[in-house]
């Protein structure tokens, strides 16, 4: 499998991503539009992955290769390419898919519980993975539900954890690829400026939480496992 990623900046790395591609030894390039303008071509690639990145999806101005950005994406999702967006990534698959993204109620910083939602509409894509499970989230913005998806997670903190869009785009505002190390560099950049809330932790219960990162990282590659049978 050739998977193509889409970085935002050097904070927001691969984490257990990177693990599950050499340990299938799929092969991998990544796109970092900010500091270049030359993405792949659309038939190079079988799944596109778009990662977090501490911006927000209209700060055109500030990072104005965001357009470039949202036109690659919109070629490799109208070419059927699976697609994953995590956190930002997330909130420009909703952005595409003519949802808005705004200010959510609550920051949320650290590890909150997420379940599977929908009902008797519940996602096919949902089989195998838990109903529950506590993920690492870091992020102030939210979606809505674009017209034609199926919700698949929400938390007690924002009701639109991740959706589904025509069986091959998937949506997750939370972080399943989050590894120690890049929690590490999260909170020694942006540790000063941690906001209160219900839904922020202190440094000291976000380090260390080895249950969940194992937690989350066997979700994510059951994840990926997923976008495999796929292509």
């Amino acid at each position: 499998m050739k998977i193509h990623v889409l970085q935002h900046s050097s904070i927001n790395t691969l984490g257990t991503i990177e693990e599950y591609i050499e340990i299938k030894n799929h092969q991998f390039e990544s796109t970092r539009f900010y500091e270049t303008k030359n993405p792949p071509k659309i038939d190079s690639f079988d799944l596109l992955i778009i990662m977090g990145g501490p911006i927000g999806v209209y700060d055109y101005k500030e990072n104005p290769w965001l357009r470039d950005e949202k036109e690659f994406i919109k070629q490799a999702i109208e070419a059927g390419k699976p697609t994953l967006g995590i956190c930002l990534g997330a909130q420009l698959l909703a952005d595409f898919l003519g949802a808005r993204v705004y200010e959510n109620r609550y920051i949320e910083m650290g590890w909150f519980p997420v379940g599977t939602s929908g009902g008797e509409n519940k996602s096919g894509f949902l089989e195998g993975l838990p109903e529950e499970i506590t993920v690492f989230h870091w992020h102030g913005e939210t979606f809505d539900l674009p017209a034609g998806a199926v919700h698949l997670f929400e938390s007690e903190g924002c009701k639109n954890q991740g959706f589904i869009h025509n069986g091959r785009v998937i949506a997750l505002q939370f972080h399943p690829e989050i590894n120690e190390e890049r929690i590490q560099s999260l909170i020694e950049i942006f540790g000063n400026g941690m906001a209160n809330g219900p839904f922020v932790q202190k440094k000291q219960e976000i380090l260390g939480q080895q249950e969940y990162l194992a937690g989350t990282k066997e979700f994510m590659f059951l994840v990926l496992d997923k976008f495999e049978k796929m292509i």
